[in-house]
């Protein structure tokens, strides 16, 4: 049950190729913040406007506050560095770091992408409805909720979309490997899958019987645009179900510090490779995969704990003086509402927002802005954008590099990722 403090148990490995694991796993003011990088002036939610949908488990209030319409990219100009902090399988427990982070978000004007368990807001007897696929009915491997659970669950996403953040989807029962894996599932499969968790999101008052909550203030089936995979399994026929069903984005892949391109008509923007300072090898950008490398469990060494988060602190910042001093390229970085190791990933993620997300240029955004941006921009710039190599600066400068957008600039290299194949990658 997601009120219980440990609610996910590390997933078994699942995929070689890359190093490391893939991990998976609200207090404060419901306006928010007073509006993340660019969004000054961005359009907030009409006053009084509420449209109730279904059974008023969701409702349409306007357009999101805080939400910053994205511009092309001027010839001569550099662009952006973008940096999306994200959790898997979101949600409000006993530690209150969905909370936290909110918090930290508005601190240092982040807005970041929520993917939410749709069996997070489905209580514990009312676990009958779920039927997943190649598993019996009512299973999960991550549980269900209690009411209070779900209620604090609740307010937090409530709070979250009005601070101008994302609420994706990290689907529902959490099923990894070959028994029934979610690796295993066919589109239609998946495409049952997006269909329930949309519906444990649209019908929570009906299922948990808690009328008198105020309803989510969006509408799901417009909000959810993308998601990541349990154990970034599934991504292929997942992807072919999702592009049918409103999504704009998947981030359940493995890749490299470079701009993400689109496959299968939606941006397929993974999590990436960095550096893991003092080894000789490169892991996931995400807390689950640095603690796996450095303890291969979630209470290791306590003695430990103080030298693994800066560990993976200064990794990301490696990974992101090299974009913001080359390439450019979004950094990507998930992460879990988990204590593990002490907490220490969590102290990690909150000193990585706080050095980055205040530099010049840089704007800490959810996958949906990001998307948002990159589909305002002339694809012969994406070209131009993509044919640089990790860390890659242009030569001759960027004034000049994106004066005049050149398609036939070289496709970038892709062989780092495919450099760590045959090392454990979990989730």
């Amino acid at each position: 049950m997601l009120a219980a403090t440990n609610r996910v148990a590390l997933g078994a490995a699942v995929t070689a190729l890359a190093v490391g694991v893939a991990g998976c796993s609200g207090s404060g003011s419901p306006e928010g913040r007073a509006g993340a990088h660019g969004a000054k002036g961005a359009h907030g939610a009409p006053k009084n406007v509420v449209r109730l949908i279904g059974d008023g488990s969701t409702a349409y209030t306007g357009p999101q506050p805080h939400r910053a319409e994205q511009a092309r990219l001027e010839p001569g100009r550099k662009p952006p560095q973008f940096v999306v902090f994200s959790w898997d399988g979101a949600g409000e427990d006993s530690q209150k770091l969905f909370s936290h982070f909110r918090e930290v978000g508005k601190k240092y004007d982040v807005s970041m992408t929520y993917f939410l368990s749709g069996v997070y807001l489905l209580p514990e007897e009312k676990a009958s409805l779920y039927e997943p696929p190649q598993h019996p009915r009512g299973s999960s491997d991550i549980g269900f909720n209690d009411l209070d659970g779900i209620k604090n669950t609740l307010r937090e996403l409530r709070g979250a979309w009005r601070d101008g953040s994302e609420i994706g989807t990290h689907f529902n029962g959490h099923f990894c490997g070959k028994e029934g894996g979610v690796g295993q599932w066919s589109v239609e499969e998946w495409q049952s899958e997006i269909k329930q968790a949309k519906s444990f999101v649209k019908n929570w008052k009906t299922n948990a019987g808690l009328n008198n909550e105020p309803p989510l203030p969006f509408d799901y089936d417009k909000e959810m645009i993308g998601g990541r995979t349990p154990c970034l399994e599934g991504q292929k026929n997942m992807m072919r179900a999702a592009r049918t069903m409103g999504f704009r984005y998947d981030s359940s892949g493995i890749g490299n510090q470079v701009w993400p391109k689109k496959k299968d008509g939606l941006w397929d923007i993974p999590l990436q490779l960095v550096p893991v300072p003092g080894r000789d090898f490169e892991t996931l950008s995400m807390d689950y995969n640095f603690m796996y490398n450095q303890s291969g469990t979630a209470s290791g060494d306590p003695s430990q704990h103080e030298y693994w988060g800066d560990q993976m602190r200064d990794g990301l910042l490696q990974a992101f003086d090299r974009a913001y001093k080359g390439n450019r390229a979004p950094l990507i970085i998930g992460n879990h509402f988990e204590s593990w190791n002490g907490g220490t990933y969590m102290r990690a993620i909150e000193e990585t927002m706080k050095a980055v997300c205040g530099q010049k240029d840089v704007r800490c955004v959810s996958f949906r802005q990001l998307v948002d941006w990159l589909d305002a921009q002339d694809p012969k710039t994406l070209d131009k954008l993509r044919a640089l190599r990790v860390g890659q600066a242009p030569k001759g400068g960027w004034e000049r590099y994106t004066a005049t957008p050149d398609p036939a600039s070289p496709a970038p290299a892709s062989g780092r990722a495919a450099a760590h194949a045959g090392q454990h990658v979990r989730h």
